[in-house]
This record gives C-alpha cells, sequence and structure tokens, in this order.
C-alpha cells in the first residue's frame, strides 16, 4: 500500500472511532450554563447541539489564523516553496503561538517543531487549494464577504473585536484577506468535494446494526431553550444585539419586555439570539440540549416548570440567583430503543457518514493536487539535515 492509501486509511479509521465516539457521548454533551442556578444540571446536560458553537467557533478560529500577506522576509526565513511561491517562518510561528499559547513548548525542542512542521503543512494546503480554486474560476464577491465579517463581529463588541484584531496583531483589511481565502477554498471543497459525497440507505441501515446500542435511550428526555438576564454587565454577554442588563433594575424590566415579546408571538430563538445574556446558548437560539430526567428530579423548581408545559409552550419568568430566565420545552423523548425507521435516528446517522466520507474525500483530494504541485518543504528537509 503507497503512501497516499496509507494516510487515507489511518484518517478513515480516526474519523470512525471519532464518529462512533460522537454517537455514543454525543448525547451526554456537557454545556456550561446556568452557573448559580443549577450546577448538577449542567453536568448532565445532554446532546450537543452544534449551531452556536459552529458560528462561535469560526468567529474563534478566523480570529486566530495568521494574517495572509506575510511580510517581506529574507530567505533564510522561508520554510517552503509551492510551485515557486514562498511560505515564511513568521507565519507558522503566528499561527503556532496563537494555538500553542503560553503552556506551549518554546524554541527548537522536537514537540515544538513537529507541531510547527504540521502547521507549514496546513499553509502548503492551503497555497495549493487557492492556486486550484483561481485555475478553476472559483470566486467570492464582496458582499460575500461582509456577510461573513458581520458573522464573525456578531459576538462581540466593537471594542471587544478590535482588541481580538489586536492581540493577532492584524488590521481589519487583513481579516477580509483572511474571509476570502476561506469562502474561496469552502468553495472549492463544496464543488470539487462535498457534492460528490453521497450516503445510502444501506450505509445508514449498516451503521445502526453495528451501534444499535447508541440508540438506546435509558430515562425521558426534555429538550429545552432558555433566555437568560443577568442583574449585572458582563463582558460575556454575546447576543446579536450586544444588548446587556447592567443593573438589576435594568434586568428586570428588560426580561418583561422579552416576555411580552415571546407573549405577543415573537419566535423564541430569534428573541434569545438577539437578548439572551447567556454566551453559551444565546446564539443557538437558546438551545440548552437534552437534560434527562434524574436531572430535573435533583432541580425540583425546574422540574416542576418543565413538566407543567407541553412542547412547544414557553414558562413564566422564573427569578433565581444567577438571573432570570424564560424557559421553553422544545420536545420530549420516551426511554428506549429509537428504532432506524426513526426519521432523527437516521438524518444523525446521515450526517455522522456524510461527514466521514468528506473528510476521507478531502485527504485523497488534496493528496493529488499535491502531486501534480511543485512542493519543496524546508523546514523539513533542516530537520532531516540535523538529524545526520
Amino acid at each position: 500500500m503507497d503512501n497516499t492509501s496509507n494516510m487515507q486509511a489511518l484518517i478513515l479509521s480516526d474519523i470512525r472511532r471519532l464518529a462512533y465516539r460522537f454517537l455514543m457521548t454525543g448525547r451526554r454533551g456537557v454545556r456550561g450554563i446556568w452557573s448559580g442556578f443549577d450546577r448538577q444540571l449542567t453536568a448532565t446536560c445532554r446532546r450537543f447541539h452544534p449551531t452556536a458553537a459552529c458560528l462561535l467557533g469560526a468567529a474563534a478560529a478566523m480570529l486566530l489564523m495568521p494574517a495572509c500577506k506575510p511580510k517581506p522576509a529574507a530567505s533564510g526565513d522561508i520554510w517552503a516553496r509551492v510551485d515557486g511561491h514562498p511560505i515564511f517562518s513568521s507565519q507558522v510561528e503566528k499561527i503556532y503561538k496563537s494555538r500553542a499559547g503560553s503552556a506551549g513548548e518554546t524554541g527548537d525542542s522536537e514537540e515544538a517543531l513537529s507541531y510547527k512542521l504540521n502547521i507549514l503543512n496546513e499553509l502548503i494546503n492551503n497555497r495549493i487549494l487557492m492556486a486550484h480554486a483561481a485555475q478553476s474560476g472559483i470566486t467570492v464577491s464582496e458582499s460575500e464577504i461582509d456577510t461573513k465579517m458581520g458573522q464573525l463581529k456578531s459576538p462581540y463588541s466593537q471594542e471587544q473585536f478590535e482588541q481580538k484584531l489586536k492581540e493577532r496583531g492584524i488590521s481589519e483589511d487583513d481579516l477580509r484577506d483572511e474571509v476570502r481565502t476561506t469562502l474561496t477554498v469552502n468553495k472549492l471543497i463544496n464543488r470539487d468535494v462535498s457534492a460528490r459525497v453521497s450516503v445510502s440507505d444501506a450505509d445508514i441501515s449498516a451503521f445502526y446494526q453495528k451501534n444499535k446500542t447508541s440508540f438506546d435511550i435509558p430515562e425521558t428526555e426534555y429538550h429545552l431553550a432558555q433566555i437568560q438576564v443577568t442583574p449585572g454587565s458582563s463582558n460575556e454577554v454575546h447576543n446579536l444585539k450586544n444588548d446587556d442588563a447592567k443593573t438589576p433594575e435594568m434586568a428586570q424590566r428588560k426580561i418583561q419586555a422579552l416576555y411580552a415579546q415571546l407573549r405577543a408571538g415573537q419566535d423564541f430563538a430569534a428573541v434569545a439570539q438577539n437578548y439572551s445574556e447567556d454566551p453559551n446558548t444565546a446564539m443557538s437560539g437558546g438551545d440548552m440540549g437534552f437534560v434527562p430526567e434524574s436531572s430535573l428530579a435533583a432541580n425540583p423548581a425546574l422540574g416542576r416548570v418543565v413538566k407543567g408545559l407541553k412542547p412547544g409552550q414557553i414558562s413564566g419568568i422564573m427569578n433565581t440567583p444567577s438571573g432570570y430566565h424564560i424557559i421553553k420545552l422544545l420536545g420530549i423523548e420516551q426511554p428506549g430503543q429509537h428504532p432506524l425507521t426513526d426519521p432523527k435516528v437516521q438524518s444523525q446517522i446521515r450526517k455522522t457518514l456524510q461527514n466521514e466520507k468528506e473528510q476521507l474525500l478531502k485527504a485523497a483530494y488534496i493528496e493529488t493536487l499535491r502531486d501534480s504541485a511543485k512542493v519543496k518543504n524546508l523546514l523539513a528537509e533542516q530537520i532531516v539535515k540535523r538529524a545526520q
């Protein structure tokens, strides 16, 4: 088996292991919410819902990426060349520092060099993908960039956003260049990878049979969402309106106004995204995930409220030590084995297999592009030379 096949097999093995772990433990995902009101509840909230995490994670990742425009450097600072175009050590070092932080290895230690070599390979791959996108005529519009920039800014106040840029040592124009690169590569991958992946009913059935115990729910679970308003100012508030009640009086007026909006028919998720002050759930429309019945039994106040609701209904205003809450019951899942005929089971499996296949095809796709590119990894050559 050649190196490419070996790498693909290893990637597929890792992906299958992660996918299986997701199915086994995803329903038990912990989301740190309701501190001060119900810490036990947070330790047992189950099933991770990725909407907010994807948005906030994309923002955080984008703000940690290195600037795309390298500063002029001497030839000795060039660590790789892709079709004659240099990749500088400063680019690798910037990513390394943002990821490793103060706890990371420094200097030329073996661990640090190994980490930097991996980062360099990422940059090489990105350079190859961007070149192929240009050859394929794939571009992004300024309006697309504006939309993504708005998403990146939305979790932060202007002051916080500028501080993030300052910490990275880049300008907003530099960030726009990074956004352009990310969107361009995504378009290329969507066209040449994602669009070619399919998951059959037979694939879903085989996965279900292999992981059947993962779909056995041991107890009743309640799918909850919340809107929270805290009685004091906080730098952790990241709603779309950057709205923060700074005093107990303001908090009381705010929660009453939000409750009136909901009673008038406003969408709960939209109100949560715009005004909820819980930094962990606001951007996902207040979605807290699934809470097992045993957790509600340990929290009588919440249990009484939740069990008094029908799916789709909202609670009244709850006053707790951490602030005010409005709860919505999104759904109830009964215990027992969820069958393959359950549309939610099929959807969950389909998404897992789709991601697995996409990651494998993406790895192989990048390898084929590397085969046709002229790549010289000078850092790797230096490491080998030192060992001789």
